[in-house]
């Protein structure tokens, strides 16, 4: 068994492209990735998947289709199974996301962003 502590801005310093989720743990049937944001993701729902977006560094914006959540560091918001998504950041912005393992980053929409393996750090 292998257990030691992770930390969160050496995992974020190995890279620095953005809106490619890189998975940093695992609990309970679940990932734990960070992810850089900047610009504006594509709109998408996970059928089948709730998932939690928590700030780390920075700001965005999670649209949905009848409202805006601005988000700030050391906030979060869950969005649930089903419901349409659009994340954006004016500058970059570091995430944590949780999400149940498989979960695709675009979910029902395939495209550029479609990230198929996530790489483990």
């Amino acid at each position: 068994m292998n257990i030691d502590r992770i930390n969160i801005n050496d995992k974020l310093a190995l890279f620095s492209d953005h809106w490619n989720p890189r998975i940093i743990g695992e609990l309970n049937g679940q990932h734990v990735k960070l992810v850089k944001f900047q610009g504006e993701f594509v709109w998408h729902k996970h059928d089948n998947e709730d998932e939690m977006f928590y700030v780390l560094k920075g700001t965005f914006r999670m649209h949905f289709r009848d409202k805006i959540v601005e988000l700030s560091e050391k906030e979060c918001i869950i969005v649930p199974k089903g419901v349409e998504h659009k994340p954006i950041a004016d500058t970059e912005v570091s995430v944590m996301l949780f999400e149940p393992i498989g979960t695709v980053n675009t979910g029902d929409t395939k495209g550029e962003l479609t990230q198929s393996k996530i790489e483990k750090l």
